[in-house]
């Protein structure tokens, strides 16, 4: 099976790599914008690609003829793609177009990843059939795209997933269980909100769920996410507490006293039955995740 990844230097994609390229069954290209960032080159082949340069996008995705794209690329932070709307869309909207152009003419299976703020947060946790309603223009970017793949005429899957976690090579960008993790250790005082819910997400968890999908050919919506649904307070709490440091330096606020650029939704969560029954999908709890977070530290030291 030919699969190409978009995002290989992200923390989803270095985790697909790493579990697609010791699979024999996997021919494996991966893409993202600049350089190959994962330290380990064997196993799978790279390319450079923009994805919001259609010519490249329909080249790279011609030239190797996939079976299943899987697209982890996009513009993740909220408050940015608030400031900067072209590029959010460019990232977010455009690119997804040109994606579904090249599998159209390729017969490749598409495998877009969406988010819990395609949704408002008043009624979570949620189900794949749930009405989306956005809240920010992130949120809006990603339910886009999600309406481009449903009016297309490709085999399409769209991988809705929470608050991501994981360590991988050469990190762009932390990400919420590490940020934590090293505030608390420094011991500084930290004001975290305590009315918004959410169920962390395990790397690995997200990228075997997203090749489940490719392997099953599992069309249509799937929520992957963690199992917990909890507040973002308890989240720093739980890290607190598996790390043994000290939460007497967590003070808990609201999410309106923030004055966050982009509108955040109050309580999300998925429901997983469908990728359960489905897939197989299997995540593990948060205590597991931050064991499994814990191991991969050590080897990095």
């Amino acid at each position: 099976m030919k699969i190409l990844i978009t995002g290989s230097n992200g923390l989803l994609g270095q985790k697909l790599i790493k579990l697609l390229a010791a699979n024999n069954n996997v021919e494996l290209l991966a893409t993202s914008k600049g350089e190959n960032r994962i330290k380990d080159k064997e196993g799978y082949q790279y390319q450079s690609l923009d994805i919001t340069n259609k010519e490249e996008v329909l080249n790279v995705v011609d030239g190797f003829n996939p079976d299943a794209i899987i697209n982890t690329a996009a513009m993740t932070n909220v408050d940015a793609c608030e400031s900067d709307k072209e590029l959010c869309w460019d990232l977010n909207v455009n690119a997804v177009k040109y994606f579904i152009e090249a599998s159209e003419k390729n017969n490749s299976h598409l495998i877009h990843l969406s988010t819990d703020f395609i949704f408002d947060g008043e009624q979570g946790p949620y189900k794949e059939v749930d009405q989306p309603n956005p809240l920010s223009y992130y949120g809006e970017s990603k339910y886009e795209a999600e309406k481009l793949l449903a009016a297309s005429n490709i085999k399409w899957s769209i991988a809705r997933t929470i608050i991501v976690y994981g360590i991988v090579d050469d990190m762009s960008r932390s990400n919420i269980v590490l940020w934590a993790k090293e505030a608390l250790e420094k011991g500084n005082p930290l004001t975290i909100v305590d009315d918004q819910f959410r169920s962390p997400t395990l790397a690995e968890d997200l990228a075997m769920g997203c090749y489940l999908i490719a392997e099953k050919q599992a069309e249509g919506i799937y929520h992957l996410s963690g199992k917990n649904v909890m507040s973002i307070i308890d989240l720093v709490y739980k890290v607190a507490d598996f790390y043994g440091l000290d939460k007497s330096i967590v003070t808990p606020i609201k999410s309106a006293s923030l004055n966050q650029a982009a509108k955040r939704p109050p309580k999300t969560g998925f429901i997983l039955d469908k990728a359960v029954n489905d897939l197989g999908y299997n995540p593990v709890s948060f205590e597991e995740g931050l064991k499994t977070l814990t191991k991969q530290l050590e080897l990095t030291a």
